[in-house]
C-alpha cells in the first residue's frame, strides 16, 4: 500500500494558495520503472506546437486530413485501462490500491468530498521541450486532482507544477522531484498550470484522478 502510506505517513498539508498536500515515495519502484518505460510519441519530432492544453492528443485536424475515418490521435499520454493492463503490472496493482475502501476513505476524509461513487483514471503523461499549460482549474467532473513525478534523467525541479492565487499570480512551484507529487481537491480557485520551462529530455508524470464519469475502475 505504497501510496496510502505516503498518504498517511509522507504527506504535508499547505493552505496557501489553495489546501493542497505534498506526497513523498507514492510509488513503489516497479511503477516508477512501466511509467518510465511507457511508449509515448515524441511530439518535438511532429511539426506541431503545445498550445497550452492536452487536447493536441485528442486527435488535432492535421492528423485527420485526407483520412475518411478520421484517423487516430497522436498520443503524448497512456491511459490505463482492462485493454492494457496487462502491460502495467505495477500501476494496475496502483490502481486497484486507489478503488480499495481503505485507499478513498482516507482521502475523501483529508478533502471533506464524498468518494464513495467515484472511478478511478490513471494516465502516463510525457511531456517535452515546448510544452507548457496556461492556468486552469480542473473540470467538475475531477474530484481529485493528483500528479506524480518521476524524474529519472535529472531535469531541473522547476518543471514542477506553478500553482496561482485567484488573481492568476504565480504563487509556488511544486518541485519536480523523482517519486514526489501532490493532490488536492478540485474546485473553484484551484488554479494550476506550468509555464514554458527547458525540458531537456522529457518530464514523466503519472496523473491520478478520482471521476464521476464511468472508467474501468469503479471505487470498491
Amino acid at each position: 500500500m505504497s501510496f496510502l502510506n505516503s498518504v498517511i505517513n509522507n504527506s504535508k498539508k499547505f493552505e496557501n494558495p489553495f489546501i493542497h498536500w505534498e506526497l513523498n515515495k507514492p510509488l513503489t519502484a516497479g511503477a516508477l520503472e512501466e511509467i518510465t518505460k511507457a511508449d509515448i510519441a515524441d511530439l518535438t519530432k511532429y511539426n506541431l506546437l503545445y498550445d497550452g492544453t492536452r487536447a493536441i492528443d485528442g486527435g488535432k485536424g492535421e492528423f485527420r486530413e485526407g483520412i475518411s475515418s478520421g484517423g487516430e490521435a497522436l498520443k503524448f499520454r497512456c491511459f490505463i485501462n482492462k485493454e492494457n493492463s496487462k502491460n502495467f503490472p505495477h500501476l494496475t496493482k496502483l490502481i486497484t490500491e486507489l478503488q480499495s475502501k481503505e485507499t478513498y476513505k482516507k482521502i475523501s476524509e483529508m478533502i471533506n468530498k464524498d468518494l464513495s461513487n467515484s472511478f478511478v483514471r490513471v494516465e502516463v503523461i510525457c511531456d517535452r521541450q515546448g510544452f507548457w499549460l496556461k492556468p486552469h482549474c480542473d473540470i467538475k467532473e475531477k474530484l481529485i486532482s493528483c500528479l506524480l513525478f518521476v524524474n529519472k534523467f535529472n531535469e531541473d525541479e522547476s518543471l514542477g507544477t506553478d500553482f496561482y492565487n485567484n488573481k492568476l499570480k504565480k504563487v509556488k512551484t511544486l518541485p519536480y522531484r523523482d517519486n514526489y507529487g501532490y493532490f488536492f481537491s478540485s474546485g473553484p480557485n484551484t488554479w494550476h498550470g506550468m509555464e514554458e520551462k527547458e525540458i531537456v529530455k522529457e518530464r514523466r508524470c503519472l496523473q491520478v484522478n478520482y471521476v464521476t464519469f464511468i472508467t474501468d475502475w469503479p471505487v470498491d
